[in-house]
């Protein structure tokens, strides 16, 4: 039997190898990809983000034993720094995997981000394919925490959830940051702890202004992931964004948005590696180099060159 057939029966020793394979951009993933993408398309994909230290990863699993306890198949997507020495996940699936239901219906995948900007892996949105296609019925996707250019993450999840901790700091400054843009709840976690009442008032009264131009309530919820606190009103809260978003076909308008906007990530791929693997082939681009720095010529006259002599026009 195949490892593809093992996957197609739900085998999860099959799936972590697929998601290697996908992860690691190996020959042949895009083909894979297209013989299992008919399969995908009912998991619901949630997603994580805020700065590191929130309590992200605390909320996510007791959210996820919840949803197992519902009967749900959960599948996790931790994403997590890249290791300066292996190139994999800096924390890796052990040390979150404490706690977790034996029956194997909540699976973790820790993956790196190599390199890539906005929060998540630059394969996550093609593992989140594999797993939709495995059978899981809720995705929940966690990205690392660095900040403002988390915004990827809404081009993969159907509801996004912003963890905030009380020391974030003023909200209004707060909501400056692009990440907070796209929330659509708001955890302020660790809300034991002095000023979390104030950090959830000033986020109701900024939100005001959003909520009036959304329709949608923008929950703000206070929650204390380390004594199992409030959880079960942050899940109601996410289920109820889903079943806002299809009541309203946002949640339809969102996913063709999503297939858009991948559409041209795999353009864009495609492209530069065409173009980098033919600039050697174009041009004396070294030489070229020389002439831009010398101002002998533009970056802007070449690259309109290098791409006439590329042959994509």
């Amino acid at each position: 039997m195949t490892v593809l057939e093992k996957f197609l029966q739900g085998d999860q020793s099959a799936l972590a190898k697929i998601v290697s394979y996908i992860e690691n951009r190996e020959d042949g993933y895009e083909e894979l990809l297209s013989k299992i993408y008919s399969k995908s398309g009912r998991a619901v994909k949630i997603g994580f983000t805020g700065p590191p230290g929130a309590g992200k990863s605390s909320l996510v699993n007791i959210i996820a034993k919840m949803l197992a306890a519902e009967g749900g198949k959960i599948g996790i997507i931790a994403v997590d720094p890249t290791s300066p020495f292996t190139g994999g996940a800096l924390l890796g699936d052990r040390v979150r995997m404490h706690d977790m239901p034996a029956d194997g219906s909540v699976y973790i995948r820790s993956m790196a981000t190599r390199g890539s900007t906005g929060g998540l892996a630059g394969a996550t949105n093609n593992v989140t394919i594999a797993f939709d296609a495995f059978g899981f019925d809720y995705i929940l996707i966690e990205t690392v925490g660095v900040g403002q250019v988390e915004l990827d993450i809404i081009n993969t999840c159907d509801s996004v959830v912003v963890v905030l901790v009380p020391e974030s700091g003023d909200a209004v400054q707060a909501l400056k940051a692009g990440l907070m843009e796209i929330a659509d709840i708001f955890a302020v976690n660790k809300a034991d702890r002095p000023l979390s009442e104030s950090i959830v008032a000033e986020l109701n009264s900024v939100l005001d202004i959003k909520r009036e131009r959304t329709g949608w309530k923008l929950p703000v919820v206070p929650t204390e992931a380390i004594n199992d606190k409030n959880i079960d009103s942050l899940l109601e809260n996410i289920k109820a964004h889903l079943e806002y978003s299809k009541e309203t076909g946002r949640f339809e308008k969102h996913r063709r948005e999503q297939i858009k906007k991948k559409i041209f990530n795999i353009l864009n791929f495609q492209l530069a590696r065409l173009i980098d693997g033919k600039l050697g082939e174009l041009a004396d681009l070294n030489g070229m180099i020389e002439d831009i720095y010398n101002r002998k010529i533009d970056p802007f006259t070449a690259g309109r060159k290098l791409f006439k002599l590329s042959n994509l026009q």
